[in-house]
């Protein structure tokens, strides 16, 4: 059989470490209340325990950024992976509520070696004309990790036992290995002079879209936080309902992240991003306004589908950018991006939670599309 090219077998090692990277977190969610309840946890220590992966991913993003771009991509992926397979084991035995909060906790800082070794491998191999279409393949990836996680870990609890889900992960984690250890390139070419993190916050187009990625993360955690609660009282659907309506926007992200990097390659970063910001500004009330689930559902697909807009052409420009500073230090770079992820993960549910309570859903989404639409002002004069 002969061996893939170096591009294809880059974007097949990526593509399968981020969806088994995001498929492991979450494993977690349906679990949840099973391990409230066997282990007599209150909503703090679920908390603690679900929030301590991004704790992790934080504290971890720089020091794995500055390792990555000084010696190199392979290593962290493959250290990372391991500890990975470490931990999703320990999920699959542990009974004590300390040992899971340090396998989740290890589950991010893993996360962190998966995600920006990754991201710089695909922007060491496809060029400028072809990044983005590339990065958001792999990201259609993950997200397929994201739809698929949360059902088949339920199903397997309920019919093989809560160790089921994460034994299955061990599996998938063998064979992430396995592409790791045979595909990714054993030369890495010479990656230029290392700029400094000042040097990329210096950087307009930089800012910008670490910007966008804080916009595009924070919508995702504002609809997860603030919709279901609407759907069950207004709507009257049940939790099976609300996970259907959900999966709606994920597909829509799915298959429109990839056209969304393509499109940026060829008409540019910033215009796909104003594109994505006129658009959430119109679709972001709808969920609350939609008085029929299938409503409802087109609702969540535009949304979805705008979410890739807006969060598709981040990496690719980044990279861009620091490709044209005559290096190569893209772990650097995205780790600004991972930075900025994780920001708008944890302010999204905190702003809409306190908007909703005073203001109410429709209003509350609406004036969040105003601060969307808003940051059609950080875009003037730039051009990526």
């Amino acid at each position: 059989m002969r061996r893939p090219s170096t591009q294809t077998a880059v974007l097949l090692v990526t593509a399968l470490a981020f969806h088994v990277d995001m498929l492991l977190y979450y494993l977690l969610v349906p679990l949840l209340p099973r391990y409230a309840r066997d282990l007599h946890l209150n909503q703090m220590q679920i908390g603690v325990l679900f929030g301590s992966y991004a704790v992790a991913l934080l504290l971890a993003t720089f020091p794995v950024a500055i390792l990555t771009d000084r010696y190199g991509r392979r290593a962290p992926m493959l250290w990372g992976l391991l500890g990975l397979g470490i931990t999703t084991l320990v999920f699959a035995v542990s009974k004590h509520y300390w040992l899971l909060v340090l396998a989740r906790f290890c589950q991010g800082a893993a996360g962190a070696a998966t995600w920006l070794p990754g991201m710089a491998l695909l922007a060491d191999h496809f060029p400028s004309e072809s990044r983005g279409r590339a990065m958001s393949t792999a990201f259609a990836a993950a997200n397929l990790g994201v739809f698929l996680g949360p059902p088949l870990s339920g199903f397997l609890d309920q019919h093989a036992g809560p160790a089921a889900p994460f034994l299955l992960g061990t599996a998938l984690v063998a064979l992430d290995a396995a592409g790791r250890a045979f595909l990714l390139p054993k030369e890495e070419g010479e990656r230029g002079p290392r700029i400094s993190f000042r040097l990329l916050l210096s950087n307009p187009v930089v800012r910008l879209f670490a910007g966008a990625m804080a916009l595009g993360s924070g919508l995702w955690a504002l609809l997860e936080s603030t919709l279901p609660l609407d759907m069950d009282a207004r709507l009257g659907l049940n939790s099976y309902r609300i996970g259907l309506c959900f999966a709606a926007l994920a597909l829509a992200h799915i298959f429109t992240s990839p056209l969304m990097g393509r499109l940026s390659d060829r008409i540019g970063r910033v215009k796909v991003l104003r594109m994505g910001l006129v658009l959430i500004l119109i679709l972001l009330p709808l969920p609350a306004l939609a008085s029929k689930p299938w409503m409802l559902v087109l609702a969540m697909m535009g949304l979805g589908s705008t979410a890739s807009f807006i969060m598709s052409p981040c990496s690719p420009a980044v990279a861009d950018q620091v490709e044209r500073l005559g290096s190569q230090s893209f772990a650097s770079a995205f780790s600004i991006l991972n930075l900025a992820y994780s920001v708008g993960l944890m302010i999204g549910p905190i702003v809409g939670g306190a908007l909703v309570q005073g203001l109410g859903l429709p209003l509350a989404l609406g004036l969040c599309g105003c601060g969307f639409g808003a940051y059609l002002v950080a875009t003037r004069g730039i051009s990526a």
